[in-house]
């Protein structure tokens, strides 16, 4: 994967994580009760999602993103996926049917994320291209 690539799957990332943390700062209330969420689990998934992009906008803007730090985002996207599920099989039986879509489709996104960054940060030096 060319450094190219990877600092824009970074930046891609970090894209979303703002609109998520935007949604939970802004409209935690209607964005709950549209997906039948308490806006408390809305508005802390924003705050999760803010401290997300601002490493992912570090890791975007070094020369060449750091492996360690791209990892450690794959794993914070993977614990997101994780907690995605886990809100899932809690709140299911309250959640609305585009509530329990928008969830499965946003942590199958993340897990695409998580993987395209683990590849990105596993590729060898010399073998990242510019």
């Amino acid at each position: 994967m060319s450094i190219r690539n990877l600092k824009t799957i970074l930046v891609a990332d970090a894209i979303t994580c703002i609109g998520v943390f935007a949604a939970g700062l802004l409209a935690a209330e209607p964005v709950g009760a549209l997906l039948g969420l308490p806006a408390q689990v809305v508005a802390v998934g924003g705050w999760i999602c803010l401290a997300a992009a601002l490493l992912m906008i570090v890791a975007a803007r070094q020369a060449v993103p750091g492996a360690g730090l791209v990892k450690l985002i794959a794993l914070g996207n993977l614990g997101w996926v994780a907690a995605s599920f886990a809100v899932l099989a809690t709140f299911a039986g309250q959640m609305t049917g585009l509530g329990i879509a928008v969830v499965t489709v946003q942590a199958l996104g993340v897990l695409g994320f998580a993987i395209l960054e683990w590849k990105g940060a596993a590729a060898p030096a010399a073998a990242v291209t510019v």
